[in-house]
C-alpha cells in the first residue's frame, strides 16, 4: 500500500503552441484594462482642463463673479445719487430759500443792489514736499 500512495507525478506537458489568432486574442485581454485605464485617465484631465479653463470654465466664472460684484456696487452708488438729487429736487419744489441758495452758490446771481466779490481759486496744494536747501 505504500507504493501506492507515492507514486510520482507525470511530468508536466507542454502546452500547445497557440495559433495567431489565438495569441491575439491572449495579448488583447492582457491589455484591454491597462490601455483603457489610461484611455479613462487622458479622458479625466481633458474634462478638468475643459472645467476649468472652457468657454464657461471656472476661471471665466471668477471673472465674471468679480465683474457682477464691481457692477453691483456701481448700482448702489448709482441708486445714492439718484435718492440724493431727488431729496434735492423735492426741497427745491417746496422751499423757495432754497432755490435762491442755490441761485447765488451755483449761478452767482445777486439781488438788486447786491455786489459779488469773487475770489481767485486757490492753487492745487503740492503733493510733494519742497526741495530741502
Amino acid at each position: 500500500m505504500q507504493e501506492e500512495m507515492f507514486q510520482p507525478e507525470p511530468a508536466p506537458q507542454a502546452p500547445a503552441p497557440l495559433s495567431a489568432h489565438q495569441r491575439a486574442l491572449a495579448w488583447t485581454r492582457r491589455a484591454w484594462r491597462p490601455a483603457a485605464t489610461v484611455l479613462a485617465v487622458l479622458f479625466a484631465l481633458l474634462l478638468m482642463g475643459h472645467v476649468i479653463n472652457g468657454k464657461n470654465g471656472l476661471s471665466v466664472w471668477r471673472q465674471k463673479r468679480l465683474e457682477d460684484r464691481e457692477l453691483q456696487k456701481q448700482i448702489h452708488d448709482v441708486q445714492q445719487e439718484n435718492a440724493h438729487l431727488r431729496q434735492q429736487v423735492d426741497r427745491l419744489k417746496s422751499d423757495p430759500d432754497a432755490i435762491e441758495h442755490e441761485a447765488r452758490e451755483k449761478l452767482h446771481y445777486a439781488k438788486p443792489g447786491e455786489v459779488i466779490y469773487a475770489l481767485p481759486t486757490p492753487p492745487p496744494a503740492d503733493t510733494q514736499p519742497a526741495p530741502a536747501k
